[in-house]
Parts: C-alpha cells; structure tokens; sequence
C-alpha cells in the first residue's frame, strides 16, 4: 500500500478536467486512466466550474487596476522617501 498522498500539478488536474468537460468519457473510465478516485475528478471539475466567471468577470480587470494605483501609490512614497533622505543628509552634513 502507498504511503501518503499524493500531490497532483496544476496542469495535471486541468489535464483531467478538460478530458472530463469533453464528455468523451465517462468519470470511472477517466478515472482508471489518470490512476485518480472518479470523486476527485468531480471535485476538481466543480472547482473550475466555479472559478470560471471569475476568469471572464470584471474583478479581474478591476484586480489590473488596483494593482496598478498600488503600485503608482507606492512610487509615490518612494520618491517622497527619497526627496525627505537627501533633505536630512544635507541638513546634518553626510
């Protein structure tokens, strides 16, 4: 008997989904070709379900844009950091 789990990759368990999307075959013979239990397939396969809307939605071009005003914010302090570090090296003679 194994021991453990076993740790299955992203693009395996995509691999796996996508075959069971297609319908060709059924979940037992998906199973017993990709050595995974037919429950796992149709948990990783609800799992996508899922997610898809979030792939397609809105969220991920607001997500760009909150990440980008971070990101602009975040030069922003930088460059006062900057201004106010020379400032006091200047004032205390470094």
């Amino acid at each position: 008997m194994k021991t453990g789990r076993r740790k299955h990759s992203a693009q395996f368990k995509a691999k796996v989904v996508l075959d069971a999307l297609r319908g060709t075959e059924n979940s037992a013979a998906l199973a017993a070709k990709h050595e995974v239990h037919p429950v796992q397939i149709n948990k990783w396969k609800k799992q996508l379900l899922d997610a898809m809307p979030a792939v397609f939605g809105p969220s991920a071009e607001r997500k760009e844009q909150d990440d980008s005003a971070l990101q602009d914010r975040l030069y922003q302090q930088i460059g006062q950091l900057q201004v106010e570090n020379s400032w006091l090296k200047k004032k205390l003679g470094l």
